[in-house]
């Protein structure tokens, strides 16, 4: 027996990344996945890759009609989740800047998706939890939220503790009511969000020296506390933050 049977996961930003490695990652323990993603074939290519345990839903998570359709018809296909990873989000490098410097307009596009997309995600996942009896929700957060770390990225840092208070406020709302809220927190972990990043040599070696273990993460650095918060093992966890960073918040 794995350890994600019977278990249905909702798992947004799946197309690449750390949403890809995670569903795999689930699937392989037992999970059917719903590969959710704005990128129509970048969320059927991790599907196919899959197989007959995923489905794909094309979703952009800061418009609610969107997420609240995806939901209901995966309730109505007998697909309703009971694990949900709210990680999809967008890092505006090149317009993400310090506060005096920050167009307004990248200010909003990162709270629109970062900050209300992930409420979105939570609202709708909690609704449907609240209907089929409870589950666990997954946020993924970032060292920016915690630290000065993103001093530059006045936008994502922002909403990155936003997604940290999100996380505690829902956990404790919803404890006795068997949903179940936590934060995975990764340092730099290098995906297609971050290519401005890992494709400068520069940056690439600053951003690793602050990280105690000297590399940066991988998406499969992220997938064994997930399946740990996806199943049964975390039935005690709630409102809890889960460091998976290298050492970089302890500096």
């Amino acid at each position: 027996m794995t350890r994600l049977d019977e278990k249905t996961a909702f798992i947004t930003g799946a197309g690449s990344g750390i949403g890809e490695a995670v569903a795999k990652r689930f699937a392989a323990e037992g999970a059917r996945v719903v590969i959710a993603d704005r990128d129509t074939a970048a969320a059927d290519r991790v599907a196919a890759e899959i197989g007959a345990a995923a489905r794909s839903v094309t979703v952009d998570i800061s418009d609610e009609d969107q997420v609240q359709s995806a939901f209901a018809a995966l309730s109505t296909d007998g697909w309703a989740p009971n694990v949900v990873v709210a990680n999809a989000g967008v890092q505006l490098f090149g317009q993400d800047a310090e506060i005096a410097e920050l167009d307004v307009e990248a200010w909003r596009r990162t709270v629109d998706i970062n900050l209300t997309g992930t409420f979105l995600t939570v609202k709708h996942a909690v609704r449907s939890m609240l209907a089929s009896g409870g589950g666990s929700i997954i946020l993924t957060g970032s060292p920016t939220g915690v630290t000065g770390e993103g001093s530059e990225f006045t936008a994502y840092s922002t909403t990155k503790a936003g997604v940290h208070g999100l996380g505690r406020t829902v956990a404790a709302a919803y404890a006795k009511r068997g949903i179940r809220v936590n934060t995975v927190v990764p340092s730099y972990v290098e995906t297609p969000l971050v290519s401005a990043i890992s494709d400068d040599q520069s940056a690439r070696a600053a951003i690793t020296s602050r990280i105690p273990m000297g590399r940066p993460g991988t998406p499969g650095d992220l997938t064994g506390v997930m399946t740990f918060l996806a199943s049964d093992d975390s039935a005690f966890a709630t409102g809890a933050m889960f460091t998976v960073d290298g050492g970089m918040t302890t500096l």
